[in-house]
């Protein structure tokens, strides 16, 4: 198959064009049906001779090419409108009959808010060029109304609130928030790029619209991303500013798979400046070796990190209720147990070497000791819940 995409440095022309290389080098191989022979790239840099070629030679198009914020609303039409035109007589002049995508907008509905949107009217201009070219020529055409974007690559301050505030926030730079209850209706790139490759496959889902919102219908006239998030500008930034503070409060928010917290989180990292990439970790340091915490969830507990020197003995404590995991990475070391009230002890020797986790039970105390006389036992450390200085849960008793 031989693919043409036009826009293709845009938002997500490059999501799209980064996924189809994966597929056609055989990097991503989750998607067996569709062989790739060769992904035609056309720009607003590219000739009109290099499009004329690119028609001429295509099995499927997709058209992300658009103007989102011209100098004057002129081009609007010019953009949305004129170059779609063009895209389907360069097509029409080779006779290929090549399925056509088009990326319209939700504001083409011109319903509410959109009804005197210059954008809206273009794009439903340009909807109305490709569905009067498949009648004609008989040629199957993908119209989609897309809702508000957001991922990684999206440019800001340009057509994305949310890439503005991830932008802003992860460069401390200041937002304004008009209305935190104004609600959007956002897709997430990753969920749109298995929608066009669902396309790429004749598995496209097609929709009806009732106002705004696409109701999912075999034979619709639109197409539609079947996975988006509805939620507030107040919700947005409030997300934001809590993975803003993770690196200060080491606290991982609940981020469900397939969640608009996961892939906002995601998208949020993408504008994260080299200097905030790396962040310190407060190492506990004493004569022993060292203790830092590394990571706390919101539910399930935090990570930490323990050096032990050679030769060290740490722990000697037992828990009610606290349990945890032990694995030690690098070196060679003794976990002991003993439940209080008891005289037996249980043993565990453990080494980098062979990594495996340990429980550390309630109601046991326990301790590691490092076995080398020249190297460091180094172990990763999991407790059920995150430490409280008011409840700590621990108490010493050797074992």
């Amino acid at each position: 198959m031989k693919i043409l995409i036009t826009g293709a440095k845009g938002f997500v022309g490059k999501n799209l064009v980064c996924s189809l290389y994966n597929i056609k080098e055989n990097k991503n191989r989750t998607r067996p049906n569709i062989q790739i022979e060769q992904i035609y790239e056309y720009d607003i840099d590219s000739s009109y001779e290099e499009l004329d070629r690119f028609c001429s030679d295509a099995d499927f198009v997709f058209n992300l090419a658009g103007v989102n914020r011209p100098k004057d609303p002129k081009e609007f039409r010019e953009g949305n409108c004129g170059f779609a035109m063009t895209l389907l007589e360069t097509l029409k002049k080779h006779g290929n009959k090549a399925p056509v995508m088009l990326s319209s907008s939700i504001q083409a509905t011109l319903i509410g808010r959109y009804g005197e949107s210059d954008y809206g009217k273009s794009k439903l201009a340009g909807e109305e060029l490709f569905f009067d070219y498949a009648k004609e020529n008989g040629t199957k055409v993908l119209v989609y109304r897309f809702p508000n974007l957001f991922g990684k690559w999206c440019r800001p301050n340009y057509n994305s609130a949310v890439a503005t505030f991830c932008n802003n926030i992860a460069n401390d730079l200041p937002i304004t928030v008009n209305s935190r209850d104004t609600e959007l209706e956002l897709l997430y790139i990753d969920d749109l790029i298995e929608e066009m490759l669902d396309a790429l496959e004749g598995k496209e889902h097609r929709c009806e619209y009732d106002g705004l919102t696409p109701v999912p219908e075999s034979s619709g006239k639109y197409c539609f991303a079947p996975v988006t998030h509805k939620v507030t500008l107040g919700e947005i930034v409030n997300l934001l500013e809590t993975f803003n503070r993770q690196p200060e409060t080491l606290v991982m928010p609940e981020i469900p798979n397939n969640s608009l917290a996961k892939k906002l989180y995601s998208t949020f990292l993408s504008y994260l400046p080299k200097e905030k990439t790396i962040f310190p970790l407060k190492m506990n340091i004493d004569d022993r070796g060292s203790f830092t915490e590394l990571l706390k969830t919101e539910k399930c507990g935090q990570f930490s990190i323990n050096i032990s020197k050679p030769g060290i003995t740490k722990g000697q404590h037992w828990h009610n209720s606290k349990w945890e995991f032990f694995i030690v990475v690098a070196g060679h070391g003794l976990i002991q147990e003993r439940r209080i009230g008891s005289d037996e002890v249980i043993e565990f020797e453990v080494s980098g070497d062979k990594i495996q986790a340990i429980h550390m039970l309630p109601g046991y105390t326990h301790n590691i000791i490092n076995l080398s006389d020249t190297e460091n036992l180094v172990t990763v450390m999991w407790a059920n819940e995150q430490f409280d200085q008011t409840r700590p849960d621990t108490f010493f008793e050797e074992v």
